[in-house]
């Protein structure tokens, strides 16, 4: 899934644990894995080095290419906390947003930058959790297919978000 996806998911979750912000935090944690377990497209990684036979030594390589992907991996992250601040507003509206929307996107969000981490140091406990992060990883591969991928995240996110609405 793409960090909006992650992060919109994860401020859902976080929605049912209005005053417990670490607990939204754990939750959007928690989502994130499930929702990898569906398949569904990636965008590319320009400076993604891919190991097929043993995915536990991918890496991203810093340079030029790195620069662009950190473009487009921010604009994402900074997609998933704005949509879900959007879509789930609190009574104070956008600017003051819900501490456990807010916590429940970052949750949603943050095993993928502790992905880089791992990339970056491996060693425990980050090996253990890319492991479990690989493994529960949907292993059917859309990557290719760009619109049944973007629209199925669309749907995916319009039903969890009217289920959500729906909950509370």
């Amino acid at each position: 899934m793409i960090l909006v996806t992650h992060g919109i998911v994860g401020a859902a979750v976080g929605r049912l644990f209005p005053k417990h912000p670490i607990v939204a935090l754990l939750a959007g944690i928690v989502s994130h894995f499930l929702i990898d377990a569906i398949p569904h497209w990636h965008y590319k990684l320009f400076s993604a080095e891919r190991h097929l036979e043993n995915p536990i030594q991918d890496d991203l390589k810093i340079g030029k290419s790195f620069l662009v992907d950190l473009v487009s991996i921010g604009t994402d992250f900074a997609a998933g906390i704005a949509f879900s601040f959007l879509i789930f507003p609190s009574a104070g509206g956008f600017w003051h947003p819900s501490v456990a929307v807010f916590w429940g996107a970052i949750g949603g969000i943050l095993p993928d930058p502790i992905q880089f981490l791992y990339m970056k140091w491996r060693h425990e406990p980050l090996r253990s959790l890319q492991r479990f992060h690989l493994w529960i990883h949907s292993k059917l591969d859309i990557d290719k297919k760009y619109f049944v991928g973007i629209v199925s995240q669309v749907l995916f996110i319009a039903a969890v978000t009217a289920i959500s609405k729906l909950i509370l």
